[in-house]
């Protein structure tokens, strides 16, 4: 015991040594190599003088000698015939643990070698990536030839398709891309594993097991064959080993500043990192765009020889079959052949992809690592052709395939060679806000969102098959987000201009230059009017309608508005958001269709809703309804949930609470009579109801009785509210409508809870904005702020303390962020005046950030 725990300290003692060693830790793979030493040498110092009938191996990342420091430190006991083991391997592992070596093992016997072929083949893996630490040599080789001999080529192809599966099924979870902002750095596609599987299948095929005792990682000695046997030309070669070195490297120190094992690189982390490499507050995005370029890098490398394998698999396809395209180039299957000894320019790469998208091929992996030499030649020679645009623009025309030609143009670095202004927006992101992906990612996202609409048999399906001028649509997506390396607060302004600069260059007409430059530069406007304003306000609908030079760009505004909201992240696009931009586009498009204003429209559509039903006829409904003076009145509510709110009104009830379920949210509408900040008071019952509030309409009789609606969800679940909550909901609401419920108190008592809650959902800093918009008849304001519980009824408390009183708010959650905006008059009933505009601003921000 004594021995165990003196070990222990020195264990400790070299570990601690090591992790703390800043020269080392510059040098990711000799790193892990000393750490998978040090942990050999110490269970062999652990274990010296156990006679041991078993080969002890190390298994998984400790047996590619790429250990970082949390990682699991996993073993193998290997047994000719384990019966009668178990004391030796507790003796073994209690031993261990003692040490400070916090090993998980499993325990292996020949015969399990065929028994896992049969009915385990992906845990199988493991049986051939080992290192031989200490015991029976001879049973250690033993195993490895039997490993290697029950092989046979239907078990290969089994797992090799086991693994292609798995790999779909670990992008499905953690990212396709390699440019997710917030990445795995194993399980992420362009992570550690893609180049882990890919060694796995080479080994596989060729037979060999990549545990050579010489003093270099698995993946030196993998990348090193694969030079030697001209799989990859020494640049290349030399690409990959820096890309899967900076990548590990971000791991290890990702594990050291979590103090456990953790491989989810979240932006905090993310800048900690950088710090730690010598980057400052304004330069620490860049060691992240190097972080992009190196996961790109393995993920084309994985890409190209999982392409490769799968080529090798499958029955050969005659050469009788292949069909010339031109001189340069034929297609044979569904893969395109360079046949020439032509130099690959860049307009004959682009010749080259535009056949890829005319026929949905791929390029065999030898033209596709051409491609990849040839463009990095052209950038270091700075001699790109800029005029080579016929095939550029042939691309933007084909009548599908479009996205997954520029995708794969991007990967192989000639999107951003054809198109230096693109090049600037590869791999950069702004943390802080709700994309999920680098601006390029982003772009061919929204692009690849679009076209699929082909094949969408909805209104926006149907809208974009109607377009014939696509390629216009396609440039405005790929130019909306390129000024934002240069400015994010209006990056539009100067991506019109980017988008007319570009598109003369590749000879375009005016014509249509106009209309891309449109489109960049109001690609926001339609989602702010949608989710801010009172789209049932006529001065709200002309102003919006005023911009557009013609009723065909107001269907190309809304079908990019689509393409860019769903592209930013699985979160952003709702079926709330949806209707709100269609309803935005419908009347829009209407008004210019019909020439006619938004106050017609808004009369003409009351006089259309209230044809759809009898009790519209009721006398005591037109009053009721004339008294709201509000057409969003007679939209979100049905003819039935009006005539009960008559009644509910007619009996007097001095609250009356209903719930619904609206798709995603739980709908809660309360009728009362208005009083003072009464709105704040409804927020804070549903805020200390653990309720996320996404949209408040309100709606006031000209007696004084509002009808206030609210969207919700749970906090925790982000689904509908569980109807069991519904009376103690209720209960708080006619509390906070009497003045009865100690809002103040509550919060103070749920403090601890909502702290635990903040650091679980909200991780973001982001800055508070506080924005001002003049309106005929109200004063708008816009709250820009990180979200937090409670958040909204800080602010229309504070908002009544300030003497407003609030007509129409909208609530916009971005994620962890919310823009919420506010219609408002002072307490004289009259517009904001300008000069207490700073007043408000300083107010509204010293209570937001009281709250963060």
């Amino acid at each position: 015991m004594y021995e165990a725990l003196k070990l222990k300290e020195l264990f400790i003692e070299s570990r601690n040594s090591l992790f703390n060693n800043n020269e080392l830790l510059k040098d990711p793979l000799n790193f892990c190599k000393e750490w998978s030493v040090l942990v050999e040498e110490y269970i062999l110092k652990a274990l010296k003088g156990i006679k041991l009938n078993c080969a002890i191996a190390s298994v998984g990342s400790f047996a590619r000698r790429e250990l970082s420091p949390y990682s699991d430190i996993d073993i193998m006991f290997i047994f000719e015939k384990v019966e009668g083991s178990d004391e030796l391997i507790k003796k073994c592992i209690t031993i261990l643990w003692d040490t400070g070596i916090e090993v998980s093992h499993t325990v292996r016997e020949f015969s399990d070698i065929k028994k896992f072929l049969r009915e385990d083949l992906h845990a199988f893996t493991q049986f051939f990536e080992t290192r031989f630490i200490c015991g029976n040599k001879d049973v250690y080789n033993e195993w490895n030839k039997k490993v290697l001999s029950s092989l046979k080529n239907n078990n290969k192809k089994l797992l090799i398709n086991e693994y292609f599966e798995d790999t779909n099924l670990r992008y499905q979870k953690y990212g396709a891309s390699a440019k997710v902002l917030e990445p795995n750095v194993k399980y992420t596609a362009g992570g550690l594993r893609d180049l882990q599987m890919i060694e796995w299948i080479y080994s596989l095929k060729n037979n060999i097991i990549l545990n050579t005792q010489n003093e270099i990682t698995q993946t030196e000695t993998f990348i090193n064959i694969l030079k030697e046997k001209k799989i990859l030309v020494p640049r290349a070669a030399a690409r990959l080993l820096d890309s899967y070195k900076f990548i590990l490297n971000t791991r290890n120190h990702l594990h050291l500043i979590s103090g456990h094992r953790n491989d989810r690189l979240e932006f905090s982390d993310q800048e900690k990192i950088a710090y730690r490499h010598g980057y400052n507050e304004s330069t620490w995005q860049n060691y992240m765009k190097k972080y992009f370029e190196s996961a790109n890098v393995i993920k084309r490398f994985a890409t190209t020889m999982s392409k490769r394998f799968m080529d090798e698999l499958s029955k050969p396809i005659s050469d009788y079959l292949s069909i010339p395209l031109d001189d340069d180039f034929s297609l044979k299957g569904d893969i395109i052949y360079l046949i020439s000894n032509t130099e690959l320019t860049m307009s004959v790469i682009l010749r080259a992809f535009y056949y890829r998208g005319l026929h949905d091929a791929r390029f065999d992996d030898n033209l596709r690592s051409q491609i990849i030499e040839a463009v990095v030649d052209h950038e270091e020679a700075q001699n790109l052709e800029k005029q080579s645009s016929v095939f550029f623009r042939e691309i933007l025309k084909l009548p599908k395939n479009v996205s997954k030609t520029l995708i794969a143009m991007n990967e192989l670095g000639v999107l951003g060679a054809f198109l230096p202004e693109f090049k600037e927006i590869i791999n950069f992101f702004q943390p802080g806000v709700y994309h999920c992906y680098t601006a390029d990612e982003h772009t061919l996202v929204a692009l690849s969102n679009l076209e699929n609409l082909n094949y969408e048999n909805n209104f926006l399906g149907r809208l974009f098959q109607s377009i014939k001028e696509k390629d216009i649509l396609y440039l405005s997506v790929i130019f909306h987000d390129i000024a934002k390396p240069i400015t994010v607060s209006g990056h539009e302004i100067v991506g019109a201009e980017i988008a007319n600069s570009v598109m003369e260059r590749l000879g375009y007409d005016q014509n249509e230059i106009q209309k891309v430059k449109f489109l960049v530069r109001h690609h926001l406007t339609m989602e702010q009017v949608a989710f801010r304003r009172n789209l049932n306000d006529a001065t709200t609908l002309n102003n919006f309608a005023d911009i557009f030079p013609s009723s065909e760009m107001v269907d190309f505004l809304y079908l990019l508005t689509y393409a860019d909201l769903s592209a930013v992240s699985p979160a952003v696009w709702t079926q709330w958001k949806s209707e709100l931009l269609y309803e935005l586009y419908y009347k829009t498009k209407r008004m210019i269709d019909e020439r006619i204003t938004g106050e017609e429209l808004l009369a003409l559509s009351m006089e259309e809703i209230m044809k759809t039903s009898d009790i519209f006829e009721d006398e005591a409904v037109k009053n009721h309804i004339d008294s709201i003076d509000d057409l969003g009145y007679l939209q979100y509510f049905t003819a039935e949930e009006i005539n009960q709110h008559i009644e509910e009104i007619d009996k007097g009830s001095p609250v009356s609470v209903f719930f619904k379920e609206e798709g995603e949210y739980t709908s809660i509408t309360v009728i009362t009579k208005d009083s003072d900040a009464l709105l704040s008071r409804l927020c804070g019952a549903l805020s200390i109801n653990d309720l996320n509030i996404h949209d408040a309409k309100i709606f006031t009789r000209k007696d004084g009785i509002v009808i206030d609606n609210f969207n919700v969800t749970d906090f925790r679940t982000n689904q509908v509210v569980n109807p069991e909550r519904y009376p103690k909901i209720s209960k708080d609401i006619e509390l906070a409508v009497t003045n009865e419920l100690q809002i103040i108190n509550e919060f103070n008592r749920i403090k601890s809870k909502w702290w635990r809650l903040e650091n679980k959902f909200f991780k973001r800093k982001g800055t508070i904005k506080i924005a001002f918009e003049k309106h005929d008849k109200f004063t708008i304001i816009d709250v820009f702020s990180p979200d937090r519980l409670g958040l909204l009824y800080q602010i229309t408390k504070k908002m009544h303390e300030l003497g407003l009183s609030i007509y129409f708010a909208k609530i916009n959650t971005k994620a962890d962020d919310i823009v919420d905006s506010f219609y408002v008059l002072d307490k004289n009933k009259k517009k904001v005046s300008v000069n207490n505009y700073e007043l408000i601003k300083h107010e509204l921000t010293q209570s937001i950030e009281e709250m963060l």
